[in-house]
């Protein structure tokens, strides 16, 4: 299941809790280290073999975190912009997937360390966006495509 874009296993259900075990790798990833009780975690069950797909392929592998640097609050959509790592730049594109938290979303303004998102009413009031302020970190996932294309062109070289 992912949480906030990290794919964690529950290996212990009881009633309406369960546990899942955070490696190392994990921790040092991503922000879950950071999670306390009370915070607003983003969801959601694995993708079922010949299933819908809604946005793309967001395997749960977190790469980086970033910074939420700026929040813009327009008439029905909110506009969030992020700095992240320079070592993942090649990772993402003008109008290309990212996975910020476990929601798949389209990039824009794109720059070597930071790019903008536009949340809608439904994913604001439905996801932690809603709570998510300038300074806060988030989990971010590269395309996994451009993961593969840019592994190939290393190799190459």
């Amino acid at each position: 299941m992912s949480h906030n874009g990290v794919c964690l296993t529950a290996v212990a259900i009881e009633a309406d809790t369960y546990k899942v075990t955070a490696v190392a790798e994990t921790l040092a990833k991503t922000n879950a280290a950071g999670w306390k009780p009370g915070d607003i975690i983003n969801l959601e069950r694995a993708l079922q073999a010949g299933a819908r797909l809604d946005g793309h392929f967001v395997q749960g592998h977190v790469d980086a975190v970033a910074t939420c640097t700026e929040k813009v609050t327009l008439d029905g959509s909110w506009l969030f912009t992020f700095s992240f790592p320079r070592a993942f730049a090649a990772l993402i594109i003008e109008k290309g997937s990212v996975c910020i938290n476990g929601v798949s979303l389209t990039a824009f303004n794109v720059g070597l360390t930071s790019f903008t998102v536009t949340i809608i009413p439904y994913t604001y009031t439905h996801t932690n966006f809603g709570t998510l302020q300038q300074g806060d970190i988030v989990n971010i996932e590269f395309d996994v495509l451009g993961k593969y294309i840019l592994r190939q062109k290393e190799t190459e070289a």
